[in-house]
């Protein structure tokens, strides 16, 4: 019998993110997975010539990519709701669990070791970790003051929290992001041609 592995990866596509907030531009899981893996990319770059540290940027990527692959079976349940209290978060902790362990199983049994610490993030270098969740913090940002940019003041709160939440990090790679390439993200088309 064939895998469904990949099948349900590509659906990534059809999860919408944000669902609870008005969106000048939509995006889907798959679009935020590819950022963030860029992002972490870019992240360790950082890191690795800036600060002198040894980052391991492919694995890094990797998990990035792989991020959020249980949302295909969770959707993507909004930052509010799945920390309203920790038995909720708990709660979904063990969903995201049981959804990593159902993606698992569908692969072939020979490619398994391969996939099971991208998703199911058991056996995970913690450094890397922190760094992916960065780059997913950065997006999110990224996301509100595009969104903000445009017009739209409902994600003025959103911003606010992602921003604290970067700084608590407190990685200078996330700094050093912040400083050089977010203020681009906030300007026309016309801004960044000059």
């Amino acid at each position: 019998m064939g895998s469904h592995f990949f099948a349900y990866m590509y659906r990534l596509r059809y999860i919408r993110r944000w669902s609870l907030m008005r969106n000048v531009v939509n995006e889907n899981v798959a679009e935020h997975s590819f950022y963030v893996a860029q992002l972490t990319h870019l992240l360790c770059t950082i890191a690795n010539d800036v600060f002198h540290r040894e980052i391991a940027t492919e694995q890094a990527v990797m998990m990035a990519l792989f991020h959020d692959a249980t949302e295909v079976f969770t959707g993507d349940i909004p930052t509010p709701v799945k920390h309203h209290n920790p038995e909720v978060l708990l709660s979904f902790r063990g969903i995201e669990q049981l959804a990593a362990e159902r993606l698992i199983q569908m692969i072939p049994e020979e490619l398994r070791s391969s996939y099971a610490s991208l998703i199911g993030g058991k056996q995970v270098d913690s450094e890397l970790k922190q760094i992916v969740k960065a780059a997913d913090l950065l997006d999110a940002y990224l996301k509100c003051a595009t969104e903000l940019s445009a017009g739209n003041r409902e994600f003025t709160v959103a911003q606010s929290q992602i921003e604290k939440s970067l700084h608590q990090l407190n990685l200078p790679e996330v700094a050093y992001f912040l400083e050089h390439f977010a203020p681009s993200l906030e300007k026309t088309l016309d801004e960044i041609s000059e």
